[in-house]
């Protein structure tokens, strides 16, 4: 019989067979992966921010953006 296992309360639920240590996903709430796309679109504004140091032209389109962010409120 398949055991199933939930590291965040339900929201992704993985399957295993007993004794086994390889585990399947078995479902994941749309909001489990609204959260999961959330922390990845962070985690690329992250790397731009920090190639932005490093890079003259990432900068520059970011400092635009800025400008153009705080125009638009």
């Amino acid at each position: 019989m398949p055991i199933f296992e939930s590291p965040d309360g339900g929201e992704t639920v993985y399957v295993r067979e007993p004794g086994g240590a390889q585990r399947k996903l078995h479902s994941q709430s749309p909001r489990a992966f609204d959260l999961h796309a959330q922390i990845m679109e962070d985690k690329l504004w992250g790397d731009i921010r920090r190639a932005a140091s490093t890079n003259p032209g990432i900068n520059e389109l970011l400092e635009q953006a800025k400008v153009l962010y705080h125009l638009s409120n």
